[in-house]
């Protein structure tokens, strides 16, 4: 039985136990709390469709400062960007010293960017060269389902000069579990497959964009891919830390979701020129 004892006033007091369950109830409703799994409060689960690059960063693995100006005569400025951002003011980027830019085109098997063709084709447009990321759900369907969907929604690539690999964007579940209810061998085989197929449609490897600390947690920081597929790693901080396995060095890196403009900003790891064979493969 609950007992509570009363002040000299006559007011009950509550108990030590009560104090430490309602200290308890308050800290379960609070945002951010999570499962063991990783997956995230019922409160803080977006909307379908709304998942972009890097919004799990931050929760996961913080952020510091931004990598230093110096570097930017051998790295080249680049965004990303999805519907969140709505229709992009490109010729501000451009002038701003932005030179390529990927755009979400689809994620899972069930939705398709709505600013997509605004994105896509504003930046072309204007100069930049630009492709498209996946934002993959590998608990909806497979790597090849989710792989076609992604290039017939606009994940292609044509050999124009302009347009770059289409990426991958494997990264924390925002929906639910972090590893998507996936074994470490079951996520590299879902990897694998997407690939694949994303090659035998297109003729070019994707581009993988990954953070290391997931994919050591999600794929048991599998070294397989380095080799083919080019990295895009994502660390908000001065320098890009350790980067997964079979990777020794990074294509492109994410380092903030706070630039001018658009938010999500990029460093491409060499010069203008660099960024143009990578679109001509």
């Amino acid at each position: 039985m609950s007992v509570r004892t009363s002040d000299t006033s006559g007011r009950r007091r509550p108990t030590l136990a009560g104090v430490l369950l309602a200290a308890l109830a308050l800290l379960l409703t609070l945002p951010g709390a999570a499962s063991a799994d990783g997956s995230p409060h019922t409160s803080d689960i977006p909307e379908r469709g709304s998942a972009h690059m890097g919004m799990g960063v931050i929760e996961h693995d913080g952020q510091g400062g931004g990598p230093p100006a110096g570097d930017r005569a051998v790295q080249t400025e680049g965004v990303d960007v999805s519907s969140h951002q709505g229709n992009v003011n490109w010729g501000s980027l451009w002038n701003s010293g932005v030179k390529w830019a990927y755009v979400k085109a689809t994620e899972g098997n069930y939705y398709k960017n709505p600013y997509f063709a605004q994105q896509y084709n504003g930046s072309y447009t204007i100069g930049m060269i630009r492709g498209a990321y996946h934002f993959a759900t590998p608990n909806d369907s497979s790597g090849a389902n989710q792989a076609n969907y992604f290039v017939d929604g606009g994940g292609g690539w044509s050999r124009d000069g302009k347009t770059l690999p289409g990426v991958l964007d494997i990264e924390w579940n925002p929906y639910g579990a972090a590893c998507y209810g996936k074994t470490q061998a079951q996520m590299v085989a879902w990897i694998r497959e997407f690939l694949n197929t994303y090659r035998s449609r297109t003729g070019r490897d994707a581009v993988i964009y990954t953070a290391t600390s997931w994919w050591t947690e999600c794929t048991g920081n599998y070294s397989g891919f380095g080799s083919t597929n080019p990295l895009w790693v994502a660390r908000y901080n001065s320098t890009v830390g350790q980067l997964p396995a079979g990777w020794g060095v990074y294509t492109m890196w994410q380092y903030t979701s706070t630039g001018p403009i658009v938010g999500d900003h990029n460093r491409f790891n060499g010069a203008l020129d660099r960024v143009v064979a990578l679109a001509n493969g």
